[in-house]
């Protein structure tokens, strides 16, 4: 995706600063179907102009938050502002700063490319004229252009991901979710969906990302929130949260197979008590804390007469901190989370106000107007 048919203008990235108002604050956010309890307890702070990566196992509870978040449900209890707006008292406002594109294609099949982009422009009041324009924009911003006259049914599972992105920035909003958004689809597929979404951070747009992708959450988020059973168990940036579960680790390739026991004498002294080499796949591991652990391994190799053929630092990967915060990955919630976004709650906390969602006319829609159909006259194909 190039600068010049970016989806929004070449802005600098608007990094949070103090004073700033967050794009998302939420407080004890709750949200009960019934007895289970799906979300509990969440407390989010999302600074403007960054990534924030929801990460969990099946069932966590992360595409409920997504839809509190945008209004499709009412938490029980718990409070959240968007933007400034706040989530309850102002839901139409809500709506006119956000994106969403959820888990499932929110486009028409029948219609081409062009077509369904014209028609959620034109749901948004746009005229005739200006959604037209808005179109052509999104189509070249998500290198769509060349299948824009195609029907939806006929793309592959990555260009139909691309128009969803394409939907939700319509309106060209500050604040996009991205539920899940590259489940399903090949690795150089997922690659290319990385790409459009850090084009659209560099150009100011903030996201939250729902994902169960550990490399896409390492790779894109400046910070990442851990669900588990419907609570946030941890919470920071990639690299503080590796910090956070785990040693790293001195890897050490022999020179030749005869130093090996030498090798683990010799960081067996060093670190004593309490760290214990361990061999794997020909190399020699040894746990450090800090770097001084490292560096009096190194001397004490070279005072050995010890010269190994490579020594490298290992850190722990996300994928130890998620199996170490999330264990066995327990019942799902999916089902729930898919299948329940209306209706009242049987038991669970006091809530706040009714339990059925705000009417959403258009899923995936950015709306900075109230969508009504009857003002805007689409009767054939020539309107869109």
């Amino acid at each position: 995706m190039s600068t010049a048919s970016s989806p929004h203008p070449p802005t600098p990235r608007a990094h949070h600063q103090a004073g700033d108002v967050p794009a998302i604050h939420a407080t004890g956010l709750r949200r009960d179907f019934g007895s289970l309890r799906a979300v509990d307890d969440l407390d989010l702070d999302i600074a403007a102009g960054s990534v924030y990566g929801l990460l969990g196992p099946n069932g966590a509870g992360k595409s409920t938050v997504v839809k509190l978040l945008t209004t499709l449900l009412r938490p029980s209890s718990g409070s959240a502002t968007i933007m400034g707006h706040d989530l309850a008292h102002a839901p139409h406002r809500v709506r006119s700063v956000i994106g969403v594109a959820g888990q499932y294609a929110s486009v028409d099949e029948t219609l081409t490319g062009r077509e369904n982009l014209r028609l959620f422009a034109r749901l948004t009041g746009m005229s005739r004229t200006d959604s037209r324009r808005r179109a052509d924009e999104l189509l070249e911003a998500f290198s769509l252009a060349d299948a824009a006259g195609r029907r939806v049914g006929r793309y592959s599972g990555g260009m139909r991901r691309r128009l969803d992105l394409a939907v939700s920035m319509v309106a060209t909003p500050p604040l996009l979710f991205l539920d899940e958004p590259t489940t399903g689809l090949d690795p150089r597929t997922r690659q290319q969906m990385w790409q459009v979404v850090e084009d659209l951070v560099s150009h100011g747009t903030t996201i939250l990302l729902t994902t169960q992708y550990l490399d896409e959450a390492d790779r894109l988020a400046d910070r990442i929130g851990i669900m588990n059973h419907g609570r946030k168990v941890a919470e920071g940036s990639p690299d503080q949260l590796k910090d956070r579960i785990g040693t790293s680790a001195l890897a050490i390739t022999p020179a030749n197979r005869a130093d090996v026991p030498a090798i683990r004498d010799a960081i067996t002294r060093v670190l004593s008590p309490g760290g214990t080499p361990t061999t794997r796949a020909g190399r020699i591991y040894a746990p450090i804390r800090q770097t001084a652990d490292a560096t009096e391994i190194l001397v004490a190799l070279r005072e050995q007469g010890l010269s190994p053929a490579a020594i490298s630092v290992d850190r722990p990967s996300l994928d130890s901190v998620f199996l170490t915060l999330t264990g066995n990955h327990g019942p799902t919630r999916e089902a729930t989370d898919r299948s329940t976004t209306s209706g009242p709650t049987t038991s669970g906390p006091t809530t706040a106000g009714p339990t059925t969602a705000e009417p959403v006319h258009a899923a995936g829609l950015s709306t900075h107007h109230n969508t009504n159909l009857n003002n805007t006259d689409l009767n054939t194909e020539e309107d869109l």
